[in-house]
């Protein structure tokens, strides 16, 4: 039989409280369900019952997003649940790193701060190397966390411009479909930059910026036979990079600047037998001490839960396949 106890947390503040019972109590019951314990709240307290070494584990838990809630967190189930794994996982003090994340504030006075804690290692790792692979699946925030790492290095000085590129289709047959001149037909495809800088810029700063010259959206093939210095450099979508665009961009920053290169191996949409620039990138770079290679997963997916079951049926099917492809051979 195994040992039972009973803790309690003092919580006088009712508004703290409510935000974390959730509506309808939903939170509670996510952490009463992952640790099998009874939680209660009575009298300015909270009430913890079960097992020893789980109701220390949601004790844990719950001071952790009590921190969360007192820090203007939004908590909601996607939050407990990260919380409740990374405790699970024994992680449950490095989360208290991610308060101290702070990035820099949108113009809508929202905060920027790392939402997991391997979105933590990703902005760590911009800030100490100058160059930076985030690889991972869609949802992570690698577009948005780089962007706001290059606003906040503007504003302090660090870089004299912002340069966001990404690859767009071949440019041939299928731009041409398109109505407008050039700019027209790849825009479509840099929409993501433009969304990322008007919510953390505000619409009229970032076109006085881009007016003036600092800040830059172009495709890929606009990089080619230029020395960028003093700038930060993000490349979005590089798994749609061939070997000759992924030299070719690494081969272009000079003196001062940063280089933040971001893509999702998993979905390439380059002409069948072309291989994706990232992915021979990372092969050959990644005994390179000063670049950096960060690595997110479905756990850092900061988008709707169920995001995050898409993305492991997508990974569990597709290593079924390559399984049955090896024992076919």
């Amino acid at each position: 039989m195994t040992d039972q106890t009973m803790r309690k947390i003092a919580l006088n503040d009712f508004s703290a409280l409510h935000l974390l019972f959730g509506n309808l109590d939903e939170n509670i019951k996510i952490i009463e369900q992952s640790f099998n314990v009874l939680i209660a709240a009575r009298d300015g307290e909270i009430i913890v019952q079960g097992d020893t070494q789980n109701v220390s584990l949601a004790i844990d838990a719950i001071e952790i997003i009590i921190q969360n809630i007192k820090s203007g967190e939004i908590i909601d189930r996607q939050r407990v649940n990260y919380i409740v794994q990374s405790v699970h996982g024994g992680e449950g003090q490095k989360l208290e790193d991610l308060n101290k994340s702070f990035i820099c504030v949108t113009a809508r006075g929202k905060y920027i701060k790392p939402k997991t804690l391997g979105q933590n290692q990703y902005i760590k790792s911009i800030q100490a190397k100058d160059v930076v692979f985030g690889i991972g699946p869609a949802g992570t925030g690698k577009t948005y966390l780089a962007v706001a790492m290059a606003v906040r290095a503007f504003k302090n000085n660090e870089i004299n411009r912002i340069i966001l590129t990404r690859p767009a289709v071949e440019a041939g047959e299928s731009l041409g479909f398109l109505p407008g001149d050039l700019q027209m037909k790849v825009d479509p495809y840099l929409r993501p930059l433009y969304d990322a800088l008007y919510d953390i810029l505000g619409a009229d700063t970032y076109n006085s910026f881009k007016e003036r010259g600092l800040i830059e959206i172009a495709p890929l093939a606009y990089m080619r036979g230029r020395t960028l210095d003093n700038a930060f450099i993000i490349l979005d979508e590089a798994q749609n990079t061939t070997r000759e665009q992924m030299k070719m961009f690494l081969t272009r920053f000079g003196f001062g600047s940063k280089v933040i290169v971001n893509g999702d191996i998993t979905q390439i949409d380059l002409p069948s037998g072309k291989k994706s620039g990232l992915v021979h990138a990372i092969e050959v770079l990644k005994n390179v001490e000063e670049i950096g290679m960060v690595k997110l997963t479905e756990r850092d997916v900061v988008r709707h839960e169920l995001v995050k079951k898409i993305i492991l049926s997508y990974d569990r099917y597709e290593k079924k396949i390559e399984v049955h492809k090896n024992e076919k051979k």
